[in-house]
C-alpha cells in the first residue's frame, strides 16, 4: 500500500501566502497547476524563439511536483524562510527530508520514475531554473491579481518579484512578460473587447 497520492491530494489544503491578507486564497495544488502551464509555455517559447531543445511536457511535469514537499512541511512564508542564511539552510534540510519521505511512499518499482520529480537536487539544472522562473512569474501574477482587487498587502512582494524578474537572464521569461502579463491588468470586459 502507498500513501503517496493520498498525501498529494492534500496539496489543495495547503494555503499559500499565509502571513498576508488575500482577497482570494490560493492553495498549493492550484498554484502548481499554474506553474506547470507557465513552465510549459516557457519551454515552447525557448524552443521556437531562442533555439532551445526543451521538452514542454517535462517542464510541466516537474512543475506539477515542484512544491510537493509542502504536503509535509506546509508553506513557510518567504520572509521567514529567507530571514537569514541559517534559517534558509535549515529549511533546505527540512525540505530535503520531506522530499525523501515522499519518494519512500512510491512503490519501489516506480521510485526511479519519480526520483527527479520529487527530489529537487535530482532535476536537470536547466529545467529546475525554468520551473523556478515559472514559479516567480506565477507569484508575480498573484500579486497583480490581488492589487487589481484593491489589496495593497502585496505591494512589497510585487516590488521584490519585479526586481527578481528584471534580473532573470532567460529571454523566454522576458517574452512571456511582454506577451502575456499585460492582460492580467485588464478586467474581463476589457479582455473580451480585445479579442
Amino acid at each position: 500500500m502507498s500513501h503517496l497520492f493520498a498525501h498529494l491530494a492534500r496539496m489543495k489544503l495547503i494555503q499559500r501566502w499565509p502571513l498576508m491578507y488575500n482577497v482570494r486564497p490560493e492553495n498549493v495544488q492550484e498554484h502548481s497547476l499554474q506553474v506547470a502551464m507557465v513552465a510549459h509555455a516557457l519551454a515552447i517559447i525557448a524552443n521556437k524563439k531562442f533555439n532551445k531543445q526543451l521538452s514542454p511536457e517535462r517542464a510541466a511535469t516537474l512543475a506539477i511536483f515542484h512544491d510537493a514537499s509542502e504536503i509535509l512541511t506546509g508553506d513557510l512564508p518567504t520572509p521567514v524562510k529567507y530571514f537569514n542564511k541559517e534559517i534558509e539552510a535549515e529549511y533546505k534540510k527540512i525540505e530535503a527530508i520531506a522530499e525523501r519521505r515522499l519518494l519512500e511512499m512510491v512503490p519501489e518499482e516506480f521510485q526511479e520514475d519519480y526520483r527527479d520529480l520529487l527530489l529537487s537536487d535530482q532535476a536537470d539544472e536547466e529545467y529546475k531554473q525554468l520551473v523556478k522562473s515559472a514559479d516567480t512569474l506565477c507569484a508575480y501574477l498573484k500579486c497583480l491579481e490581488e492589487q487589481t482587487a484593491g489589496n495593497h498587502e502585496f505591494n512589497t512582494a510585487k516590488r521584490r518579484l519585479t526586481e527578481s524578474l528584471s534580473k532573470n537572464p532567460d529571454p523566454a521569461v522576458k517574452y512571456f512578460i511582454d506577451t502575456f502579463i499585460p492582460s492580467f491588468e485588464l478586467n474581463l470586459d476589457e479582455i473580451n473587447r480585445l479579442l
